[in-house]
């Protein structure tokens, strides 16, 4: 099974296990999810230079052309298909993105005039998009920096779920119509009454910076950093460590580049979680802990199997 890496410049596709041999497939700058769907063929690359999908397991890429060049996200569910772009606009297409329409009710939200922050040019971007098959009519919607929101009719009317939640929202995890992890820059959260309160899983951490939590097997595994980006390169270093809940609270384990590295991308290949840094390492979950691959030229943020 193929392993695609989208990076700070572009996709590459390891085959099998061999991650030493990556190729780069889509030259697009940098990528923010690369994602695949069960109610549709084919992978999805959301990238600053637009929405890609490829049907033959990375070889070639058609340029889906939503409104707006930069893409930070994207979901198939219901029979539709969405994408969250920077500023923070969705967009749906109900022709598998022959055509796009924008969803004009995510910006009448109470708080929309609050999502902004300098170091986004003043603005804000949707940076996760989620929907469990349990409900496919439900979007749950992840603003960096805007806190959670969710639509229960596939887009058209939006309720704000931000009460409880840090603001700068990085991804949420839908692990169940209700159930949902949202990573944050300040924090990570758990729901599981549909946003409507939210229990914060790090209180007794000493990190707060999360990207992307994820779940395998009834296990949730999640990774941290003593603050944000601009600080990992610093005299402290990101400090970085990956937590595993195995059915109690996280637990923090060992894992190859620990602390320098940060783990931000996962995925599951022929049964075992894989999961990849900023700095290009990409490891895998033994029945014995965690154990390197390989090295891939960029930055990873986002893993898919194929």
């Amino acid at each position: 099974m193929a392993l695609l890496a989208g990076t700070a410049d572009g996709v590459y596709r390891t085959e099998g296990r061999d991650v030493a041999s990556a190729s780069q497939v889509l030259d697009a700058g940098r990528v923010l999810r690369v994602r695949r769907f069960d109610d549709r063929d084919g992978v999805f690359a959301a990238t600053k230079s637009g929405l890609y999908r490829s049907r033959d397991g990375g070889d070639s890429w058609a340029d889906l052309g939503v409104p707006r060049e930069e893409v930070y996200s994207v979901l198939g569910a219901a029979g539709r298909l969405y994408a969250g772009t920077h500023p923070a606009h969705l967009y749906v297409s109900a022709d598998d993105g022959e055509s796009w329409r924008e969803l004009d009710a995510f910006q009448d939200l109470p708080s929309r005039d609050t999502w902004h922050t300098p170091r986004h040019r003043d603005e804000a971007h949707v940076r996760s998009l989620g929907a469990h098959p349990d409900a496919p009519d439900r979007v749950v919607a992840g603003v960096e920096v805007g806190g959670v929101h969710v639509s229960d009719d596939r887009g058209q009317t939006w309720e704000e779920r931000r009460n409880g939640v840090h603001d700068d929202v990085h991804h949420v995890l839908v692990t169940g119509p209700d159930r949902w992890v949202a990573s944050c820059g300040g924090g990570l959260y758990e729901t599981g009454d549909g946003g409507e309160t939210w229990t914060r899983l790090d209180a007794d951490l000493d990190r707060t910076y999360f990207r992307e939590a994820f779940a395998h097997d009834g296990v949730l595994y999640a990774a941290a950093a003593r603050s944000s980006p601009g600080t990992w390169r610093g005299p402290s270093g990101a400090n970085a460590a990956l937590y595993e809940r195995r059915g109690g609270d996280l637990t923090q384990v060992d894992y190859p580049g620990a602390p320098e590295e940060v783990v931000l991308a996962w995925t599951v290949r022929d049964g075992r979680v894989v999961a990849a840094t900023n700095d290009g390492s990409v490891v895998e979950r033994g029945d014995d802990g965690w154990r390197e691959l390989g090295r891939l030229p960029s930055a990873v943020g986002s893993l898919a199997s194929v």
